[in-house]
């Protein structure tokens, strides 16, 4: 008789249990006598009867749900299962751990800016974590008519919202527009804030949201590129200072930044000594100049007669010089 009233037990467990899963619903099943309840780590089981809550276990393990479950269910303790007769019952099992989602915007937001007429547009890719926090509201708004409830359905409640929350408080910090990953943090704060008020309505707690980046549109990037680049490249001096020493840090005593600054100091030396050459040139032709000048024919060209020192030759009387 015994084994016969057992032929219709069952094993009420999480079926096919996902980790993106925040709840999934045992229901439209009778418990039978000699039925058992397995819970597993990372899992809490919620029996339900008429829609209420009759119990919650979250200890791990696997019970009798005749001597070690209905003596707890508060309006089934006197139950008796009898010879065909069982519970009809639900069982939800909810996901305990906290879990990790990743956003980003589809679509650029425009963050209102005084000097911008049409504001500036901005995406921003980051991630949030989410757990369940309230049974009652969850099972009230969310399980009374989902079977589950993923990490999918979660995600698209919070970026329904998310372009706004994240323009109220940007403007609301009034941080600078062209750094706000400098400013991610306080920023990500108060976007939690809002997003765990908006999501504990359905019994979801947002327990973390950060920034991870914030990107400009590609002619606003290339601007804020080449004013760092010209400001760093300000302090020529400065510059081969930080080369030099990168370079010998690194071990690289013969790399290509101390050649190319050894090439332009040796390319430096030698401009310096064709300019000297080309300065003292000049000089030199007008020393010779003044030395043939200085210096007076010994013979006369016309009549041979020797010289003395005369302009003229003192025989035929031609000029000398």
């Amino acid at each position: 008789m015994g084994l016969f009233s057992n032929q219709f037990s069952n094993v009420i467990e999480w079926e096919e249990f996902r980790d993106d899963m925040l709840f999934w619903k045992w229901d439209n099943k009778e418990i039978k006598k000699g039925s058992r309840l397995i819970v597993r780590m990372g899992q809490d089981a919620i029996f339900m009867y008429n829609g209420k809550i009759e119990g919650i276990f979250k200890d791990e393990g696997i019970f009798d749900i005749e001597s070690q479950i209905v003596p707890f269910l508060s309006t089934l303790k006197g139950f008796k299962f009898g010879f065909n007769s069982g519970i009809r019952a639900e069982v939800l099992f909810v996901n305990t751990k906290e879990l990790t989602v990743k956003w980003g915007t589809k679509n650029a937001i425009n963050i209102p800016s005084p000097n911008l007429p049409g504001g500036m547009p901005i995406k921003s890719f980051g991630t949030f974590c989410c757990k369940v926090s309230d049974y009652e509201v969850l099972i009230d708004k969310i399980a009374g008519v989902k079977k589950q409830f993923t990490i999918d359905d979660v995600k698209e409640r919070i970026m329904s919202m998310l372009d706004q929350v994240i323009m109220k408080w940007i403007v609301r910090e009034g941080k600078d527009l062209f750094n706000l990953q400098a400013n991610a943090y306080e920023i990500s704060k108060g976007i939690q804030e809002d997003l765990d008020m908006e999501m504990e309505k359905i019994g979801i707690a947002i327990t973390n949201f950060s920034i991870s980046s914030v990107s400009y549109p590609k002619e606003i990037q290339d601007m804020a590129n080449k004013a760092a680049s010209q400001s760093m490249i300000g302090d020529i001096n400065k510059y081969t200072q930080v080369a030099m020493a990168d370079s010998l840090s690194k071990g690289n005593s013969g790399g290509s930044v101390a050649g190319d600054i050894a090439g332009l100091q040796v390319g430096m030396m030698m401009g310096q000594q064709i300019v000297n050459n080309m300065n003292n040139k000049p000089q030199n032709n007008e020393n010779k100049q003044n030395v043939s000048e200085g210096k007076k024919m010994n013979f006369c060209p016309n009549c041979g007669t020797k010289n003395e020192g005369s302009n003229f030759c003192p025989n035929c009387g031609t000029k000398l010089n």
